[in-house]
């Protein structure tokens, strides 16, 4: 039984068993960790993790077609695995403590999964994943470059990311028509921003979102009126601040809206 890739699903299978190994092996090991594998499709991953003492998994596949073929090679799985949509479940459900998350993210989705991953940041201690180059060159990027985005500053405020390799489309059935890449996020030590967090997610997506501009121009909807917007810093544009710039310039909106 083989399973066909679903381009509505943005399905493409990894062949190459090597690179499985080097995912699976870039899961930092440890005491018995709940782990949860996203898109397991064929298993080419979940059969290493399997391997592994300290990994309790549980596997979320949307794709019927996969999930039984999953459960006629890993029968331990049953009740294990779960048909459903990653976005759209409740971890906790699944996990009631800390877990970790793995997987060979659909590059259809792969922003989505991770704004969910941010929502339950506090649980998430470590990402694994493959996903397109372009997006995990985007998430590990540093100030001051056209890639650095939404995605970089929110991640990175929360994570230290690690660029581990860049993949070439003769590793998977279908080849996709983009390179791929594994980077790794483990969870940083910040236990809050010491600003409001949902007006810094505010103030970074409305300032990436006019990027051409200067923040002066690009943040105006969200500048109480009457503020003074002459600090040097809104002669800047998005890409030019870090994480701490973000966080001091969110700090300064909200104190002067009070």
């Amino acid at each position: 039984m083989e399973v066909r890739a679903k381009k509505a699903l943005g399905q493409h299978f990894l062949t190459d068993q090597s690179i499985a190994k080097t995912i699976v092996r870039s899961l930092t090991e440890g005491g018995v960790a709940d782990v949860l594998e996203i898109g397991p499709g064929m298993g080419v991953l979940t059969q290493y993790l399997l391997q592994r003492e300290d990994i309790n998994l549980k596997l979320v596949e949307l794709d019927g077609e996969s999930v039984a073929y999953l459960l006629t090679h890993f029968p331990n799985m049953q009740g294990k695995l779960y048909e459903a949509d990653y976005l759209r479940l409740d971890i906790h459900r699944l996990f009631p403590g800390p877990y970790r998350v793995i997987g060979n993210f659909p590059y259809n989705i792969s922003s989505q999964i991770f704004f969910k991953i941010l929502d339950d940041k506090d649980r998430v201690g470590e990402v694994v994943c493959m996903i397109q180059k372009e997006v995990a060159e985007r998430i590990a990027e540093k100030p001051g470059t056209k890639t650095y985005g939404i995605l970089s500053v929110l991640l990175q405020a929360w994570y230290d990311i690690e660029y581990i390799i860049t993949v070439g489309s003769g590793a998977f059935a279908p080849p996709p028509k983009v390179q791929s890449a594994v980077i790794r996020l483990r969870r940083n030590n910040r236990e809050s921003l010491g600003c409001d967090e949902k007006l810094f997610k505010q103030v970074v997506k409305t300032a990436f979102n006019q990027r051409r501009k200067t923040l002066r121009n690009a943040l105006k909807p969200l500048l109480p009126e009457g503020f003074d917007s002459s600090a040097e810093v809104f002669d800047l544009r998005a890409e030019k601040l870090s994480v701490e710039d973000y966080i001091a310039l969110t700090q300064m909106i909200a104190q002067s809206g009070q």
